[in-house]
């Protein structure tokens, strides 16, 4: 499924003392329920607000980040609700190995937010138990490369240009290779497509690999990322002194205000070559 196209709408346009009428092009958002299937059976799991596109990673990202499964072949379908001629992409069925005992490993069964992510679903200890070592086996970063990578990033959202309102999640090599970026209203659910990319490809854990958001990075990015087995995190912007402990508990490096050719670093600095 690919990345919705922007929405058009008619606005008006106040510039330099002026008003004009003008089209917008605005990110899309729509929700998407997820339903977990077995044996005929269906029980809700719940709603998160995305932008419409990488469901299936999306599901796959979630999934793996709330513990109900560990590989991609967890996961036996994943498909839209449909019954005789009617059908909708915003609710998907997904059927797991498990059954409905995953259900019991979900802490979330509410609407959620575009914004929210996972935060505080689990504390730092029941982290601990699923986290996979962050290893990195590479030379050090250069900081030239690290520099580089929000121009990379910026390089690889088209609906951001249309739009100016979505997040971004980029999956890159230890030498600046971007493998895939995902766009979504929500900055978690662009990490949890990524995360899911790379499921889907029995790609993980990710070591060895640098993670750059165009966002702040929050408690919930580098959970995800510690889940991933990803060493590295780049945030355009501040990260939160939560995501910052929990990095340096964990043995990410972590970045943040990672443009105009300067970054902070918040934990495990010699993965840099400073």
């Amino acid at each position: 499924m690919t990345a919705a196209e922007p929405a058009p709408r008619p606005v008006l346009r106040y510039e330099r003392g002026g008003v004009t009428s003008a089209d917008d092009r605005m990110a899309v958002e729509e929700p998407l329920e997820l339903r977990l299937v077995h044996r005929g059976e269906e029980q809700p799991v719940g709603v998160t607000m995305r932008t419409p596109g990488a469901d299936h990673d999306l599901v796959r990202g979630f999934l793996y980040a709330e513990g109900a499964i560990r590989r991609a072949e967890d996961v036996l379908s994943i498909s839209e609700w449909r019954e005789g001629e009617l059908s909708t992409p915003n609710v998907l069925r997904v059927e797991l190995r498990s059954g409905f005992a995953a259900v019991r490993t979900l802490s979330r069964h509410t609407f959620t937010s575009s914004a929210c992510g996972v935060c505080g679903t689990g504390s730092i200890e029941r982290l601990a138990l699923r986290a996979v070592p962050a290893v990195w086996a590479r030379p050090p970063l250069s900081p030239g490369m690290v520099c580089a990578l929000p121009e990379r990033l910026r390089a690889a959202q088209p609906l951001f240009d249309a739009t100016g309102g979505l997040h971004a999640a980029g999956l890159f090599t230890a030498d600046g290779e971007c493998l895939v970026v995902h766009e979504d209203v929500g900055r978690h659910n662009a990490v949890d497509k990524v995360v899911g990319w790379a499921l889907a490809r029995d790609r993980l854990p990710l070591s060895d690999h640098v993670l750059a958001v165009s966002s702040r990075a929050g408690f919930e990015i580098v959970q995800k990322a510690a889940l991933a087995g990803i060493p590295v995190v780049c945030a355009v912007s501040a990260p939160t002194s939560l995501a910052a402990e929990l990095a340096g508990s964990f043995g990410l490096t972590l970045l943040g205000f990672v443009r105009g050719g300067r970054f902070n670093v918040y934990s495990f600095p010699e993965r840099l070559h400073l």
